[in-house]
C-alpha cells in the first residue's frame, strides 16, 4: 500500500488529539526485556492487574530470568501464573520462548533481540504462543523497534471512526499496514500512540461508547451519529 495523505493526516489528527487528551502513557509497565516478555505472553486474554499477581510469584520464587524460566517445570509454571487465566496453556507458551533462546541463541536474549525487525517478528512468530500483536508487543517495548501494535482497542475505534482498511472482514496486517505506510517508523512514536489508543478505550471508547466528551467526537463516525440519534 503507498501512502495515501488523507489517511497519515488523520490519524496525526487523532495522535495530536489523544496526546492533548491524555498527555504520555510512560509504557510499557515492564523493568527490562525479560519482564516486558513475560508480561506480553500472559496478558493475552487477562487483566493487567492479574498479570502483575503472576510476575509478583515468578519473581518471589526466583523464576526471574530466562534460565530460570527454561529450567522451571511447566506445572510449577503454571501453578505460578495461575492469576493470569489459562495457566496451563500460558506456562506451555512462556516454555517455549525459553526454550527458543536456550535453543538457538545459548540463552542471550539481547542476542536474539538485537536482530533486525523484520526477521525478529517472523522468528518470534515461529514459537508456540506468539501472535502477531504478542510479537510486535515484544519487538516495540522488549526490543525497542518498530512495529506497531493493533489489538481490539485500534480496531473498535479506528472502526467505529471509519477509517478502517477497505474490504468486508479486514485482517491484522491491514490494519497494521495504514499506520506502517503513513506514519513515521520510530519507536517511541509508535510505542505512545499504541498506549494512547489503549487509554481512549478505557476512558471513552469502550465497549459501549462514552461519546459526551469525547476528543474525537467531532471526526468520529459514530460519535456524530450519536449526536443525531440524541
Amino acid at each position: 500500500m503507498a501512502k495515501d495523505d488523507s489517511i497519515a493526516s488523520r490519524l496525526m489528527d487523532v495522535y495530536d488529539r489523544f496526546y492533548a487528551a491524555y498527555g504520555p502513557q510512560q509504557w510499557w509497565p515492564g523493568d527490562g526485556p525479560f519482564e516486558v516478555i513475560v508480561g506480553a505472553i500472559l496478558t493475552q486474554s487477562a487483566a493487567w492487574t492479574n498479570v502483575e499477581m503472576a510476575l509478583a510469584k515468578m519473581r518471589a520464587a526466583g523464576c526471574w530470568s530466562l534460565d530460570a524460566l527454561h529450567r522451571t517445570t511447566e506445572p510449577e509454571l503454571a501453578q505460578l501464573v495461575r492469576s493470569s487465566g489459562y495457566f496451563n496453556a500460558k506456562a506451555r507458551k512462556l516454555k517455549a520462548f525459553a526454550a527458543h533462546v536456550a535453543d538457538n541463541y545459548e540463552g542471550d536474549l539481547d542476542r536474539f533481540m538485537s536482530k533486525a525487525t523484520v526477521p525478529l517478528r517472523q522468528e518470534l512468530l515461529s514459537i508456540h504462543g506468539i501472535g502477531e500483536e504478542t510479537a510486535d508487543d515484544i519487538i516495540v517495548y522488549a526490543a525497542g523497534k518498530p512495529s506497531f501494535v493493533i489489538d481490539t482497542y485500534t480496531r473498535r475505534i479506528m472502526d467505529r471512526m471509519g477509517i478502517s482498511p477497505d474490504g468486508t472482514r479486514p485482517k491484522y496486517g491491514d490494519y497494521q499496514a495504514m499506520f506502517h505506510d503513513n506514519l513515521p517508523h520510530e519507536t517511541q512514536f509508535f510505542n505512545e500512540f499504541h498506549a494512547l489508543w489503549d487509554n481512549h478505550a478505557k476512558e471513552a471508547c469502550a465497549k459501549t461508547p462514552r461519546c459526551q466528551g469525547c476528543c474525537l467526537l467531532d471526526v468520529c463516525a459514530t460519535g456524530q451519529a450519536s449526536i443525531v440519534v440524541g
